[in-house]
């Protein structure tokens, strides 16, 4: 499963600083406002779909992908999954968060197994560790520290930790900030695989165009603070896609570039 369904979502901050957080600035909030983030989100998401999130920065994509996790509250609105109201975290929906989460005095074993130390007999468990880290090229590394693994290598053992527990739906904020380019590239196709292999619903946050309308079988696109859905494209290009090669497919790369206000031309 992993049907998401996002009907009337509102969320509103109240500003509880008291000095502004620029100075001379011209859109200066006051202390006791309300900022309002997200206005009135209508979203579905289908079983399997991988649907990548742009906005510009700041306009709400993190907080709409904390709700939906049960992470935070809307102020008004529903999320369901499965047909069932989301009221809070769960087992089933699982977050890959911006930054490095591996445990630093745990191996890449035991951090991947993390999540099935409650579960099953122990041969099974043994099993599924071993499956999911050689499904993400680790085999060999099982018993090194995170802090002995490049980037990229943390990363993908953060992807096999994730998906060891067969979740319903992945939450992906950002996962590859802070990665080479060389790096990010190949965990784009990481992703891309994992994604066809099990088919999970998978949510993914990013800033870049190019990564989404590589990865996604689906781009929704954000306006600027409050943000409202902007544009919500179907991507039904074969994998692997080349812009280059497929005119559609870079004529709809110049649309959400436009539609986000920046040129890649420069």
């Amino acid at each position: 499963m992993g049907h998401v369904i996002i009907k009337d979502l509102c969320k509103e901050f109240v500003e509880r600083r008291s000095q502004a957080r620029i100075a001379n600035s011209d859109a200066l909030s006051h202390k006791g406002e309300t900022i309002q983030v997200l206005d009135h989100i209508d979203l579905e998401f289908k079983n399997g779909e991988l649907v990548c999130i742009l906005g510009p920065s700041g306009c709400g994509k993190t907080t709409l992908v904390r709700i939906i996790a049960g992470f935070d509250d809307s102020t008004s609105g529903t999320v369901f999954i499965d047909g069932e109201k989301v009221s809070g975290p769960s087992s089933d929906h699982i977050f890959v968060f911006q930054h490095n989460g591996l445990l630093p005095w745990m191996t890449v074993w035991d951090n991947v197994g993390l999540g099935l130390r409650h579960a099953g007999q122990p041969e099974e468990k043994e099993q599924l560790v071993q499956e999911y880290i050689d499904a993400v090229n680790l085999t060999g590394f099982e018993h090194h520290y995170p802090h002995e693994l490049s980037g990229g290598m943390q990363r993908r053992a953060e992807l096999a930790r994730a998906l060891v527990v067969n979740p319903e739906v992945l939450f992906m904020d950002e996962p590859f900030a802070g990665l080479d380019f060389l790096t990010r590239l190949k965990m784009r196709e990481e992703v891309i695989n994992m994604h066809q292999l099990f088919r999970k619903t998978v949510i993914f946050i990013t800033h870049d165009i190019d990564e989404a309308l590589v990865m996604a079988d689906r781009v929704i696109l954000f306006t600027d603070r409050p943000a409202q859905v902007k544009a919500d494209h179907m991507l039904e290009f074969p994998h692997p896609r080349d812009f280059q090669c497929d005119m559609e497919l870079e004529n709809l790369r110049r649309d959400v570039y436009s539609a986000l206000g920046v040129h890649y031309a420069l």
